[in-house]
């Protein structure tokens, strides 16, 4: 039995994270930290709150008097740390939210480990989520990001996650913290935030509004659906070696207007509008430092740890599409902030 410190985990990946490891691991306790900052959502855990092996604390990671304090209260012996600003347009707006918590955020709860588990930490594991981002960019006919890959960020963002990916690193051969870190591609799936791509154009398509597309609409991503990406998590945890970087990606390379006209295709014949939705995309200015291509290379995960994706892209989507369909409450609370009042109503 494990107690492990789920932190962000009323985010999208987190939330996810949290029911597949409840039903997959009943007798563990799941204790879940999270700031909730304006993407943080409790109504993502409704039917895991009442369970007794689960715990939400709301606090910021980078206060590491308050986070040492769960390690001694909780006996904390596995921190899986999803916690982080990721959104790329954000970051390019206002970089200095995502030092402070992707940086120090990490900084400190590998001191609050570190000194938790200074005694004996044979039994505990520090898992750092991070993202494919921080290898760069890719150019159409290069090889896929693997573990070896030398970091080369573009992005505010993909900057502040290397760099924590540096500190976790750092932390293992300093300190010997017991560390893993993955490195995960493009994810999907249910209750992601409508400001990334594929919540985005789903729900504009059914608002009848236009969907937005940087550039020519050719960079290419690999996709990854959010349950596999738990599951590779999972397989991490209980089978990596200490110290090691695991890549999980789900071998779905899409440039992004084909997955939008995907998207739309599935919306046409699901909830058929008096338009087809092609029709609302809209080709728009392209970002900053826009990557062209990003590939993850899955291949040591699946040889040394045996993990696999079960959901391919086409599949995924209409999982993914469905869910926001049955879920419209959920997406007009999410977009208008009305969310918070859960939180407000559970525990003020």
């Amino acid at each position: 039995m494990r107690t492990l410190l789920v932190t962000g985990g009323a985010g999208f990946i987190g939330s996810n994270f949290i029911h597949y490891w409840l039903k997959n691991h009943p007798l563990d306790k799941v204790i879940n930290l999270d700031a909730l900052t304006y993407a943080g959502n409790l109504e993502n855990l409704e039917t895991v709150e009442h369970l007794a092996n689960y715990r939400f604390v709301r606090g910021d990671i980078c206060d590491q008097e308050f986070v040492s304090g769960l390690f001694d209260n909780e006996h904390i012996d596995t921190v899986v740390n999803f916690a982080a600003e990721s959104h790329v347009d954000r970051s390019i707006l206002g970089p200095e939210a995502f030092v402070q918590t992707n940086v120090q955020g990490t900084l400190s709860l590998l001191e609050a480990a570190r000194k938790a588990w200074s005694g004996d930490s044979s039994s505990c594991l520090f898992l750092h989520v991070s993202t494919d981002e921080v290898y760069g960019s890719l150019e159409p006919d290069d090889p896929a990001f693997t573990e070896l890959t030398p970091y080369a960020p573009n992005s505010p963002y993909s900057a502040s996650k290397a760099s924590s990916d540096h500190l976790v690193r750092a932390w293992f051969h300093t300190y010997g913290l017991p560390v893993l870190t993955t490195n995960c591609s493009n994810n999907y799936g249910p209750y992601q935030f409508p400001e990334k791509l594929i919540p985005l154009v789903i729900l504009n398509a059914l608002d009848g509004k236009p969907i937005p597309i940087y550039g020519d609409g050719l960079n290419v991503r690999d996709w990854l659906y959010v349950e596999d990406h738990c599951s590779g998590i999972e397989a991490v945890l209980e089978k990596g070696e200490q110290g090691q970087v695991y890549n999980i990606g789900g071998g779905n390379e899409w440039h992004n207007i084909d997955i939008v006209h995907l998207i739309c295709d599935s919306l046409d014949e699901l909830q058929p509008g008096d338009l087809p939705c092609r029709e609302l995309i809209r080709f728009i200015k392209d970002r900053p430092g826009h990557d062209r291509r990003y590939a993850i290379d899955s291949g040591k995960i699946r040889r040394q740890l045996g993990w696999k994706p079960e959901y391919n892209f086409r599949t995924g989507i209409k999982h993914t599409v469905q869910w926001y369909l049955e879920n419209r409450d959920w997406c007009q609370r999410v977009r208008s902030g009305d969310y918070h009042s859960y939180y407000r109503k559970q525990y003020d």
